[in-house]
């Protein structure tokens, strides 16, 4: 069998594919080279703002916000039919009180977690396990400094449920932890996953551009079929 014409169509095929693929994927290269280019900080213009000494939240005639509370932020919902307060301290400290009557409210207890998380999420009355972590110690998917329990749920969903904050701060599915893998592989910082702009990361944007453009100026050649002697 005669595979020739075969090999001739795929090979002007394989011409206009590269043409179809070829100049998106040069401009994602280019634009992600850019990109990489500044660290996002930086790009957002932080780096222009003048920091100013951090002053403690004071309300007039409030004994939850007095000068002697020493509140960064107060942030008011509703927990359970009644308004709660959630005060965090200039040292970042986080408590709960009653919004009414100021009357502390006790840390999030195991049950009470399980409770809001089956109240609250989809499939929350599945539960694996509970686990209670310390702010300074959180899991790496959750990757901030509160305490929180982590609720496992039986399809592998994890659900950050605030100690002293009574809500939910976060859920992370299986599909949640593979694409925060595979985000910190695309930016190639798999400690924190946050760094977009360093030299590996821009050294290997420029090499990977300049052998899209290698490509695409190498589709311009054209191979002349030459006879053969013998």
């Amino acid at each position: 069998m005669d595979t020739a014409p075969i090999m001739r169509t795929l090979a002007r095929w394989q011409i206009w594919l590269g043409w179809l693929v070829g100049l998106p994927i040069v401009a994602w290269l280019a634009s992600g080279l850019f990109m990489t280019l500044r660290p996002i900080d930086e790009v957002r213009g932080n780096h222009l703002r003048i920091e100013s000494p951090a002053e403690p939240l004071v309300l007039a005639d409030s004994a939850l916000a007095s000068p002697e509370a020493q509140l960064r932020e107060m942030r008011v919902v509703m927990q359970q039919g009644r308004a709660v307060a959630i005060l965090t301290g200039m040292d970042g400290a986080t408590r709960r009180v009653d919004f009414a009557s100021g009357t502390a409210i006790a840390p999030l207890d195991a049950a009470s977690a399980r409770a809001l998380v089956a109240e609250r999420i989809k499939g929350g009355d599945t539960i694996r396990r509970i686990t209670l972590f310390p702010a300074e110690r959180t899991p790496f998917d959750f990757r901030r400094e509160l305490a929180v329990w982590q609720v496992v749920l039986a399809d592998g969903t994890h659900v950050y449920v605030g100690r002293d904050t009574g809500e939910i701060e976060a859920v992370r599915t299986r599909w949640w932890r593979w694409f925060d893998l595979a985000w910190g592989l695309h930016i190639m910082d798999l400690s924190g996953r946050e760094d977009t702009s360093h030299p590996v990361l821009t050294g290997f944007a420029a090499l990977s551009l300049g052998s899209g453009l290698f490509g695409l100026i190498l589709m311009f050649r054209r191979r002349k079929a030459r006879p053969r002697t013998g």
